[in-house]
């Protein structure tokens, strides 16, 4: 009972806790926004405008905690305490920190990937202004049958990418470690890559929309999207269901080395690929 005596009162700290809870909430409510428009390919939570709204939601929770905004039931605000003026200017840090992904990066041909927003912005190809197909501007593939034939043609590996729009660790995954030496060139030059996003929602033409037994469980599943078709795919062939999940097969479907899983360490994923490449050469 003394203890509870002595925590602080409500009052007008308790209001402005509050609000700066449901700024944190509207941030977040566009996360998840953000993943229904990239999942059901709505287009129209872009980047910019992701980023943007972001940028203003911090800047008028900065200046709410220095005072320059108020509503209806805060008490007055003499002085700005210590811990106050110190969250507020952690909010204009990062919001610096969020201004700084709308650089342009050369390489991945669109703008700057923040590492500290991965998963949780849009990827930065998904943008009005630079928009690209693939991560890193890789010439990449969205259908498996396209890129094994694709594949056949040029006479290369593939890289099978399971991976999903909501896949918070895929975004770390495309960038910030296939852009890595040694990585992307890799990626570029020696594989043909193919992304099967497990959780896109868009409809398959009637005609591709079947029913399947699945062959490890005996149950049936509906095909109607084209992730419905990639999950089934993934189950069945590697028994594994989580993203993101990486496999390389010769163009004749030959499994050249253990799939891998999220691999955040650069030295050891890239090792991987070249374990692939070397089972290819072997395989040729």
């Amino acid at each position: 009972p003394r203890l509870l005596n002595s925590l602080p009162q409500s009052g007008g700290w308790l209001n402005s806790v509050k609000v700066v809870l449901g700024f944190l909430e509207l941030a977040l409510a566009l996360k998840f926004l953000s993943n229904a428009d990239l999942v059901d390919h709505w287009g129209v939570l872009k980047y910019e405008l992701f980023m943007g709204l972001w940028i203003i939601i911090f800047i008028l929770t900065a200046l709410y905690l220095l005072g320059k905004i108020k509503f209806p039931h805060d008490s007055p605000l003499s002085k700005i305490s210590a811990p106050r003026m110190s969250l507020a200017v952690l909010f204009l840090a990062f919001v610096a920190d969020l201004a700084s992904g709308f650089r342009y990066d050369e390489k991945a041909g669109t703008y700057n990937s923040l590492s500290l927003l991965s998963g949780l912005a849009p990827p930065a190809g998904y943008s009005w202004l630079y928009p690209n197909k693939c991560p890193q501007n890789l010439d990449c593939e969205k259908d498996y049958e396209k890129a094994l034939a694709r594949a056949k043609a040029e006479n290369k590996p593939l890289f099978i990418d399971f991976t999903g729009y909501a896949c918070v660790n895929c975004r770390k995954m495309e960038e910030h470690v296939w852009p890595e030496e040694g990585i992307i060139e890799l990626l570029d030059e020696e594989y043909i890559v193919v992304s099967l996003y497990v959780d896109d929602k868009k409809e398959l033409p009637k005609e591709l929309q079947e029913i399947i037994v699945s062959q490890k469980t005996g149950k049936t599943k509906n095909i109607e999207s084209y992730g419905d078709k990639w999950s089934a795919f993934q189950i069945e062939t590697y028994e594994v269901n989580s993203q993101p999940y990486y496999a390389l097969v010769s163009p004749d479907e030959i499994l050249l080395n253990t799939p891998a899983p999220y691999t955040p360490d650069a030295d050891q994923y890239r090792s991987w690929l070249e374990c692939g490449l070397d089972a290819w050469e072997k395989t040729k």
